[in-house]
């Protein structure tokens, strides 16, 4: 092998692999703000001299979708209400590719992290601060090298990084011991040095680009799993409705020949991807007649429902209405989310709200950090 092929060999295989797990250099203590140019979800582009009249800047990098950052989402519009009459501005930037997040990293949210999504989330929150979006380049955020969401970096009047880490030492918020970026902030506008310049920090890890493929594979994985439907007499209505299964659980009427009911199917198969792998499930109840399971089952095959799915197993539709909700008139598609204590807490008589059903079960999933 010719001298100058060996050395594009080895220059190749040194490179970052797309979809690799990634991780680049984190700016060093000392070092001048990278600049940038970034889409906020308010309509405006933003770049650092936009914020040249801050005594001090803090540079948060953050997501949409890591239970991390949104625990923290609060404390952060404190922060910022507490130390914008004191000369500090604070800019959050959203480094994550959304087309590096698999669908089933998403069970602790309502949201991905696309600009659509931190649009939204924003304007639900209420965000004080700019929320910036690096997700389709991000080449920002290389430049910066965050570690996990959320990652700050704080800067001083001239632009020097003068802290790099966590905002606090407590991830709830109910015990924290080290105010470091306060900290760190008190001393910069107080003229002092920073005590502690750097942390580790905590949370999700960010999301480069490279695995859209890896994605895409898992989606067609997720395509291949097996699809079948059981007949279901009033008795399994009533088991269903009472729900001793310890789990939340998510139930859906249908029909084939209900237009309303099959459009709003693919977000209820996305919304089981999302949350299956937690104390989550979704069950499907076709309205058809037993007769009608072969139709019904290729429905449910080109839906690509692969949970449990059910049809109704007698003729008598009423009584099977009334085994399972006396109070449903019988009027399709019907949506109920119902508590592991059999409490109904969401229904609908026609299409859901996808956002409105994904938070509430996201609040309502009581086994994990969100109590």
């Amino acid at each position: 092998m010719k001298p100058a092929s060996l050395l594009l060999l080895l220059l190749f295989s040194a490179a970052p692999l797309p979809g690799a797990d990634t991780t680049f250099p984190t700016l060093p203590l000392g070092a001048t703000a990278p600049d940038f140019k970034l889409p906020g979800i308010d309509g405006r582009n933003y770049s650092l001299k936009d914020f040249s009249k801050a005594k001090v800047l803090v540079v948060l990098f953050t997501c949409t979708h890591c239970p991390t950052a949104q625990y923290y989402e609060e404390r952060v519009k404190q922060l910022v209400s507490d130390y914008k009459s004191k000369g500090v501005t604070l800019v959050a930037i959203n480094p994550n590719d959304p087309k590096s997040v698999r669908l089933d990293e998403l069970g602790y949210t309502d949201l991905s992290d696309s600009f659509a999504e931190m649009k939204i989330r924003a304007k639900h929150k209420q965000f004080n601060f700019p929320y910036l979006y690096d997700g389709d380049k991000e080449e920002v955020s290389r430049a910066y090298g965050p570690v996990a969401t959320p990652h700050a970096f704080v800067f001083d009047a001239t632009h020097k990084l003068r802290y790099a880490g966590r905002i606090d030492d407590d991830e709830r918020g109910d015990n924290i011991k080290s105010r470091d970026l306060r900290d760190a902030l008190d001393a910069l506008l107080a003229g002092r040095e920073v005590a502690v310049k750097q942390t580790k920090v905590f949370g999700c890890s960010v999301k480069w680009a490279g695995k859209a493929d890896a994605n895409q594979r898992y989606m067609e994985k997720l395509a291949a799993e097996p699809v079948s439907v059981e007949l279901a007499d009033a008795d399994a209505l009533k088991a269903l409705r009472k729900n001793d299964s310890g789990k939340l659980r998510l139930v859906n009427f249908w029909a084939t020949w209900c237009g309303p009911c099959l459009t709003e199917f693919p977000d209820l198969v996305e919304i089981n991807r999302m949350y299956r792998h937690r104390a989550f499930e979704m069950v499907t109840v076709s309205a058809n007649y037993p007769d009608e399971q072969k139709e019904v089952l290729a429905v449910l095959k080109k839906k690509q429902s692969s949970g449990k799915n059910l049809l109704f197993g007698s003729r008598e539709k009423y009584k099977l209405i009334e085994a399972f909700d006396g109070a449903w008139s019988g009027a399709l598609p019907y949506t109920a989310l119902i508590s592991p204590t059999g409490e109904i807490l969401y229904k609908t008589e026609g299409a859901i709200d996808p956002l409105e059903l994904k938070r509430l079960i996201v609040k309502s999933l009581k086994e994990d950090r969100f109590k």
